[in-house]
């Protein structure tokens, strides 16, 4: 009889530690913290720096997958607001009195903190000494990468970055590639490597997060360039508002 009431409490004892274990499992586990900290779902910008490759007016003239001023337009836009926000930027070219010509003109007013890396040659700036000391110097783990091509100058930096262990986003439309079937390639790449696409106003507003900032007025100038029909709202806003202020004295 004892035998059989041992043998009976031993199986409801089972049957009671199978249920809880699948109770347990059942239950979702807990974010991981931690990886939540190393990976953000917003950028950061106290742990960001803004790349800029090959910006070089000779390149512009290869581009057909973006319309240049679009393309110079954007770029402008994440200097300043990498300026705004106390980004640090870094800017490179391969070789600036080779046949791809200087940088861009307007980050010279754009980005006048920026700090320029000549390269001697190298087609990825990954490969030039002074440029990845130059990056890591910075102490930053986010990197936001454009140039000029995607598919070379930004494309083999990310991936030897990304490697190394930095978190790497490439800015698409602040980029610009010799055909769109280059550039959507391009993007797949580097997806799939587990870089970020992004496009230069979502750099531009992770930056900014909030209107109530001093700054505000200075990203707010920044909008039509990334999106041209906004300065029409905003005009549009400010007429309307005009017209009250007239019609109420």
């Amino acid at each position: 009889m004892n035998r059989y009431l041992n043998l009976a409490l031993v199986t409801a004892t089972m049957l009671v530690a199978a249920t809880v274990g699948a109770r347990a499992q059942a239950q979702p586990a807990a974010p991981d913290k931690q990886s939540a900290q190393t990976n953000p779902p917003l950028i950061d910008p106290n742990d960001a720096v803004v790349l800029l490759l090959d910006h070089q007016t000779g390149l512009f003239q290869t581009v057909r997958d973006i319309g240049i001023t679009e393309l110079r337009n954007n770029v402008v836009t994440l200097a300043k607001a990498a300026t705004i926000q106390k980004v640090p930027i870094i800017t490179t070219a391969s070789e600036p009195n080779g046949p791809n010509g200087p940088l861009m003109a307007e980050l010279d007013s754009a980005a006048p903190s920026a700090q320029f890396v000549p390269r001697k040659g190298e087609i990825s700036a990954w490969d030039n000494e002074a440029f990845v000391k130059a990056v890591r110097a910075t102490g930053k783990k986010t990197l936001i990468m454009a140039g000029v091509w995607t598919s070379v100058c930004v494309a083999f930096p990310a991936l030897q970055a990304k490697e190394e262990g930095y978190r790497v986003y490439f800015v698409t439309d602040a980029s610009g590639d010799p055909s769109e079937m280059a550039s959507r390639t391009t993007v797949a790449r580097l997806a799939q490597a587990g870089i970020i696409p992004i496009s230069a106003n979502a750099v531009m507003c992770e930056f900014q997060r909030t209107w109530r900032r001093p700054e505000a007025a200075e990203f707010g100038k920044l909008y039509p360039l990334v999106a041209p029909n906004y300065g029409a709202v905003a005009e549009s806003y400010q007429r309307a508002q005009a017209a009250l202020r007239t019609a109420a004295k």
